[in-house]
């Protein structure tokens, strides 16, 4: 049982994985004609797979990146101190924008996810062109964004298919599922029902008892399954299997190509939401949900997006809340790197708005080497897009769309940020009057449910995390 896609894809994959990580290029290149000779032969491949994995990083790479989090605290740099917040009417508003953003956001990328992220192989990186062809064949005063998606376009046979039409301009009328927004949901329930001192072990548990198999992808699913095959027992009083430690670097790790894919990084808002104001908690939590399926930059950019939510709520602007997400991070982090060229990008750019499609293809130069599921590339969107608003809510969700790559996932991450950022007063209606405070996630308790509640609720387990002592990181 191979998961998410065949064993021949996955060990392809991991070749992918192992040149990213810092793996001999020449070790991999002989491995690489074997692997080929031996597609389809599942046996023959698991062998090549163990010698793939059993690879070192070579002496010579340049970064050293972690997983486990008291490795990470050492290796970060300019951390942003936690700021104090009342749980008070301007609260409540910021967290009901920070959910009205999220799905603003989620919605407005969501149709044209697939042009994002599955293009022809020749344009790969720059699939932001498609969208833009895409909305300028209607009308050329459809680019910028302006308005949720058209369901059609004169050029849409030019390119991959849209997507979700319930999220499209003349069928919106709530939030419609998707992943985004339904682990969203799964993170509010791990803090309603497990604490702020919930376990990687807790998250586990939400999610074999919340979570269909068949609704996770990419690294979620993969780890999903070395769970199910290593450890759930369902003669057991909880889904583990008695006192057997969980071995989660394996069950983040094998079989796991995906691992530094951007599937923790969307799993992490209820995080933020959570704790406002204080950066290094949000991180403190996301790591803690991350790690169930993510190693090094996988982890580092759902620990990123976390505190930058956290920090939106009290931020005097753009530039602290991207200095707070980064703070939470080692410095000597491939992630890191790029984010500070992504950020130099910007700047050289004075993080003026109208210069966007310099900086998509400034971010296409740099990191187009990627999938455009990874996290690297991603949070580069996410970051530019903060950057390049100024604080507008407007300017900083259609960017993070606009880019490419993974439209809804980057969508939902910055209009979090904004919303927060913001508030729901100051949101334009254009923008959410159209869910008719209706959120739909396919999870249990929340499907339906208003929006508004999802807020109310958040305040209460920011209740909560403020009434306990500041988590000690479990595993």
């Amino acid at each position: 049982m191979a998961g998410w896609t065949s064993l021949t894809e996955l060990v392809s994959r991991e070749l992918e994985q192992a040149l990213e990580e810092g793996k001999c290029p020449d070790a991999l290149q002989t491995l690489r004609g074997d692997i080929e000779r031996s597609a389809n032969d599942d046996v023959a491949l698991a062998a090549l797979h163990a010698k793939l994995v059993a690879l070192p990083v070579r002496a010579d790479f340049p970064f050293n990146e972690p997983t486990e989090l008291s490795a990470i605290l050492p290796l970060r740099k300019n951390t942003v101190a936690a700021k104090s917040v009342v749980v008070d009417d301007d609260l409540h508003d910021k967290l009901l924008g920070a959910w009205l953003g999220r799905c603003g956001g989620c919605a407005l990328g969501k149709p044209v996810e697939m042009i994002g992220i599955c293009p022809p192989a020749a344009v790969r990186q720059h699939t932001w062109r498609d969208i833009k062809r895409y909305l300028t064949a209607i009308d050329p005063n459809e680019w910028p964004i302006r308005d949720f998606i058209p369901e059609h376009s004169p050029a849409e046979g030019e390119m991959t298919a849209l997507i979700a039409p319930s999220s499209t301009r003349e069928h919106i009328a709530f939030m419609e599922s998707d992943d985004d927004i339904r682990y969203t949901v799964l993170g509010q329930i791990v803090l309603t029902e497990k604490g702020p001192h919930f376990t990687t072990d807790d998250v586990a548990d939400v999610w074999l008892q919340r979570l269909p198999y068949r609704s996770v992808c990419t690294a979620e699913t993969q780890a999903y399954r070395n769970l199910i095959v290593r450890y759930d027992s369902h003669e057991s009083t909880r889904w583990s299997i008695g006192p057997r430690p969980i071995d989660w670097n394996w069950v983040a790790t094998h079989l796991n190509p995906y691992r530094e894919w951007i599937g923790a990084q969307i799993r992490v808002d209820s995080y933020g939401y959570a704790a406002p104001g204080n950066p290094a908690l949000a991180a403190d939590f996301a790591w803690r949900d991350a790690r169930l399926s993510h190693v090094k930059n996988g982890v580092y950019g759902a620990m990123v997006c976390a505190a930058m939510i956290a920090a939106a709520f009290t931020a005097k602007d753009m530039q602290e809340i991207v200095q707070a997400g980064l703070g939470e991070i080692p410095a000597t982090s491939r992630i890191y790197a790029e984010m500070q060229d992504v950020v130099a990008l910007c700047k050289q750019y004075d993080n003026n708005w109208d210069h966007h499609e310099a900086v998509f293809d400034g971010i296409c130069a740099r990191l187009g080497h990627y999938s455009n599921i990874h996290t690297n590339n991603n949070l580069a969107v996410c970051i530019a897009s903060v950057l390049l608003s100024g604080g507008d809510f407007h300017k900083g969700l259609t960017a993070s769309v606009m880019a490419g790559f993974d439209t809804d996932c980057n969508g939902a991450t910055v209009g979090s940020i904004m919303g927060a950022f913001a508030g729901a007063k100051n949101i334009s209606s254009h923008w959410t009057a159209r869910f008719n405070d209706t959120l739909n996630s396919e999870i249990a308790g929340y499907h339906p449910i208003a929006i508004t509640e999802c807020a109310r609720r958040s305040a209460e387990i920011v209740r909560k995390v403020q009434a306990s002592s500041v988590p000690a990181t479990q595993g």
